[in-house]
This record gives C-alpha cells, sequence and structure tokens, in this order.
C-alpha cells in the first residue's frame, strides 16, 4: 500500500499532466481563433480592394467612352462616380454615395443630402480610419485635394482639421460657398469603438472650368482703391 506521500506526489502529478493538455488545448484554440480573425480580415480588405478595382475600371471605361472622336468630342457620361485623389498621402479612390456599412466597405462615402463635391455647399465625404482615410491625419492647411466628377476637376485646398464628439453636428452645417469636409474615426490606430472623429476642412479653389477662384474684394474696399 502506497503511503500518503506517494498518494500525494502521483495525485500532483496526474494535475500537473491535466493542466498540461488543457493548456495545450487552449493554445490550439486560440491559435484557430486567431487564424480565423486573420482569414476574416483578409478577406474583408480582398473585397474591399476588388471593389475598388472594379469601380476603377468602370471609371477608365466612362472616360474612354468620352474621349474626343475627331473634331467633334462626345460629352461625359455621368455615371455617377467621384474620384478623389491627394497627393501628400497618395491617395486615389472612387467615392461611393452613402455612408452605410456596405457603402464603406467599398470606398469612401459621400454622405447623402450634401451637396456633390464642386457644387455650392458642404460636401461631406465620410471612410474607415483602417481603410481609405488612414492616413488623413498628416493633412495640414494648404495641402491639395482634386477631386473629378462629370467631366470636370474641382481643386480643394484644406483649411484646417478638429477633433469632435460623434455627435456634433456642426461640422454638417451646410456654407455658401463650395466646400470639402472628411470624416473619419479618431484616434487612428485606436483598438474598438474609436470615441472621436477627425475632421478635415477644405473649400473650392479651382476646377477646370473655370480656372482658379480668385477672392471676393468687398465693394468698400473697391471704392477705396478707385
Amino acid at each position: 500500500m502506497r503511503n500518503p506521500v506517494q498518494q500525494l506526489w502521483t495525485w500532483l502529478k496526474r494535475q500537473e499532466v491535466r493542466a498540461v493538455r488543457a493548456g495545450q488545448r487552449l493554445s490550439v484554440i486560440l491559435v484557430l481563433i486567431g487564424a480565423s480573425l486573420l482569414c476574416y480580415v483578409g478577406s474583408e480588405y480582398w473585397a474591399m480592394y476588388r471593389e475598388q478595382q472594379a469601380l476603377h475600371e468602370q471609371w477608365l471605361e466612362q472616360q474612354r467612352q468620352s474621349a474626343p472622336a475627331g473634331l467633334n468630342p462626345q460629352p461625359v457620361k455621368d455615371d455617377g462616380l467621384t474620384r478623389v485623389s491627394i497627393p501628400k498621402i497618395n491617395l486615389d479612390v472612387i467615392v461611393v454615395e452613402g455612408t452605410n456599412h456596405k457603402a464603406l466597405r467599398i470606398g469612401p462615402g459621400h454622405l447623402k443630402n450634401t451637396p456633390a463635391p464642386g457644387d455650392l455647399g458642404n460636401s461631406v465625404i465620410s471612410a474607415h480610419r483602417d481603410t481609405f482615410f488612414r492616413h488623413i491625419y498628416e493633412l495640414t492647411k494648404g495641402d491639395e485635394i482634386e477631386v473629378r466628377r462629370n467631366g470636370r476637376t474641382y481643386r480643394f485646398q484644406v483649411t484646417g482639421k478638429k477633433i469632435v464628439d460623434p455627435n456634433d453636428v456642426s461640422i454638417l452645417k451646410n456654407t455658401s460657398d463650395a466646400r470639402l469636409t472628411l470624416i473619419t474615426c479618431y484616434p487612428i490606430y485606436y483598438i474598438g469603438p474609436a470615441p472621436q472623429r477627425l475632421i478635415v476642412f477644405s473649400k473650392l479653389v479651382g476646377d477646370s472650368d473655370t480656372g482658379p477662384r480668385r477672392a471676393q474684394v468687398p465693394p468698400q474696399a473697391m471704392r477705396q482703391g478707385s
């Protein structure tokens, strides 16, 4: 008959083996969960890339169809596509209409009920911080944003940026001149739902039809200078 010390030792060894096996099972489970998450994120990014490629092809086809034929240039076919380029952060993307989850999986979304970029008023475009708008926090005053749509090119210039709470709707306020507002979640590298929003403001400074926009001189100043 074993003495109590031997029995205790045997029991401890069994518990140790069980703990090792449980740890191994837990490790396998965690590895499988991690692999599943990586596959899911990878599939999401691949779908996003594929959708953007399709939109770019649609954009190129639109441009080919409107290319000049001899001396009779054809009007641009408006497919509702808007292309946004920001040279400083190497962004060149097709904007989609709407800001729901499905739309933002494809590209930056134009907020409905706001003017189209280049029209009078405050046009608002939103995108996720971990995809298309990851680097807009790098933009500073004077940086250029180019928007192309309906056969015209609009040039915007960044006027500033700020951090706001998600329920701050003042950033959506309409304006009497042409503005473009970019929105994404903030902090950029926050883990989980970000508590704030990063806003980048810009104004129209020129377009392909009218050329550079000149600052309007008040009538009083014109009279003083005459």
